[in-house]
């Protein structure tokens, strides 16, 4: 047997878990998983001795914003960072000046991102108007799901929202179904709009330096209630329901009562498991996300529900924007914008959490790759099994992560305050993207090897 390239000395995580065993690519693609004593040549042998050897990570939930905020990154440097982060597979969010919500418009942002691209990469687009025309052609111009709020548009970022922004449940209800004619999935940052008003009166005189404000201005009860009004809904509309960035206690009991409803989903990040409402104290504005990080009660909360399979999915949020842009707010979390890099630390704090047995190496793998690859129509990915794409990372279990401002490749690497000086358990040793090194103990690959991904494949 010959091949393009054997991975062999490893660890690997199959889809009936961890055996030692050898990796063979060709074309692109795993051509073979042989037994660790199989002959076989190949034209590159890469040597995994000591390393464990998992499929490519797949980023479901990331704003890169190209390429109308190129201060705040570019396709280019957030991408690498993906790489850098043992994500082969990342999907971008709509948000961006405009709002990415016609099939002319996700055609524009494909081409950007297909010149400049490290890794693979999907889009999402919002639905504007509500209307079966509207939906069907951006469902055909081969998205990767559809994304809308349940709250209004920021103030002076109506552009950006054009089509996300839709807090009339009647709206919502509407957007359920006709994206349910489509089959793609619909992901919905969920917090209720009346509850948001409410508690951003009732804190109007607390002094907005006290990072305890930003919980009681976006309180639980404001995600948990769209939420249940949300799977309420769908027990009508029959989508294929996500629940974006799930925070808390309250909203996992929903998720539960809920269960076999419907067809949905629910993810959180690795920001939600890991801190809670103090580390953010600490980190100060640059550390303020939308939804709040809560309290260690709901840290716990998430974790459990991960291990109930409550929680399917683990994404970064990954949402960048200038020192300049965060210290123009410090000591105001009421005005700061939201967002936090999270790229390069997903994969280095989900393995930490391996170290310290909160989560096996198996379930941490389906919450950052496999299921995201079920979800979203992704066949060939997120397992390591003959004919997938070899999209493959190879990580160190007893080496150490220490993140810092130098060490990231996001523009965003001074804004990362929440991480900074951690030190997580596994680091990332290579990724490979269809076969080839793209990160190696540095960036190897180069912008514009990233292809687009559509549902059931590549365009």
């Amino acid at each position: 047997m010959s091949f393009d390239k054997l991975i062999r000395g490893g660890i690997l995580m199959t889809p009936d878990g961890p055996r030692p065993g050898q990796l063979a690519l060709s074309g692109g693609r795993i051509a073979g998983v042989l037994g660790p004593d199989e002959q076989a040549e190949a034209g590159e042998m890469i040597d995994a001795t000591g390393l464990q050897i998992l499929p490519g990570l797949i980023d479901i939930h990331c704003h890169i914003r190209s390429p109308a905020y190129p201060n705040r990154g570019s396709v280019e440097t957030e991408t690498a960072a993906c790489a850098a982060g043992g994500i082969t597979s990342v999907f971008e969010m709509p948000i961006t000046d405009p709002c990415c919500n016609t099939p002319e418009k996700v055609q524009r942002r494909r081409e950007h991102f297909a010149q400049r691209a490290h890794v693979d990469f999907g889009l999402y687009a919002a639905p504007l108007p509500l209307t079966e025309a509207a939906v069907d052609a951006l469902a055909g111009s081969g998205i990767i799901a559809f994304k809308i709020f349940t709250t209004p548009p920021p103030p002076g970022r109506e552009r950006e929202f054009a089509g996300l922004a839709w807090p009339d449940p009647a709206d919502q209800m509407q957007a359920l179904r006709l994206i349910a004619r489509t089959g793609l999935p619909v992901v919905v940052h969920a917090e209720n709009a009346d509850i948001l008003a409410r508690a951003a009166q009732l804190v109007a005189g607390d002094d907005p330096g006290d990072a305890r404000i930003h919980n009681r201005a976006r309180p639980p009860m404001a995600e948990a209630l769209a939420v249940a009004m949300l799977l309420t809904m769908n027990m009508r509309a029959q989508a294929r329901l996500h629940i974006a960035h799930v925070t808390s206690a309250d909203s996992i009991e929903v998720l539960r009562r809920f269960a076999g409803t419907s067809d949905f989903t629910a993810e959180t990040c690795p920001h939600y498991l890991c801190y809670t409402e103090t580390d953010v104290a600490r980190a100060g504005v640059a550390a303020k996300i939308n939804p709040p990080i809560r309290h260690a009660a709901d840290r716990e909360a998430l974790w459990q529900a991960i291990e109930d399979g409550v929680l399917a999915h683990v994404t970064t949020d990954h949402a960048a924007f200038t020192p300049q842009e965060k210290a123009a707010h410090t000591g105001n979390f009421l005005t700061a914008p939201p967002g936090h890099p999270g790229l390069e630390t997903m994969l280095p704090a989900m393995l930490d959490a391996v170290h310290t047995g909160r989560i096996s190496l198996q379930r941490a793998v389906s919450v950052m790759s496999t299921n995201a690859a079920a979800r979203f129509g992704l066949p060939d990915r997120g397992r390591l099994s003959k004919g997938g794409r070899a999209d493959i990372v190879l990580i160190d279990p007893t080496a150490l992560t220490t993140p810092t401002a130098a060490k990231l490749l996001t523009a965003a690497h001074n804004i990362a305050t929440l991480t900074e000086g951690a030190v997580f358990h596994g680091a990332l040793r290579r990724t490979l993207l269809a076969g080839e090194t793209i990160w190696h103990d540095g960036l190897t690959g180069t912008p514009g090897q990233g292809r687009f991904i559509t549902p059931k494949g590549q365009a």
